[in-house]
């Protein structure tokens, strides 16, 4: 992960995370790992404010380290309050 010049490729984690809010359900990683693969290929890179050229599962686990994950019982969702608006 690195936070050097950014893709004009990549795709905001922020997308990701709204794609979560509307999908109104849980997930694990595994799941939300397909979900993303299934709409941005596997290919994909993904940033954030603060890092790029990022996996799935690289973004996956820097939402995670960043508490942006919220715990549903049987996976996890995010809120819309977790997703920053810059």
């Amino acid at each position: 992960m690195s936070d050097s010049i950014q893709n004009p490729n990549s795709v905001h984690g922020h997308e990701i995370m709204h794609m979560m809010v509307a999908a109104g359900k849980p997930y694990t990683r595994d799941s939300l790992r397909t979900e993303i693969v299934e709409k941005y290929g596997e290919d994909a890179r993904f940033h954030t404010c603060s890092a790029s050229e990022m996996t799935a599962e690289d973004l996956i686990s820097f939402l995670a380290e960043r508490g942006k994950f919220v715990d549903s019982g049987d996976g996890f969702t995010t809120l819309p309050e977790n997703i920053c608006n810059h």
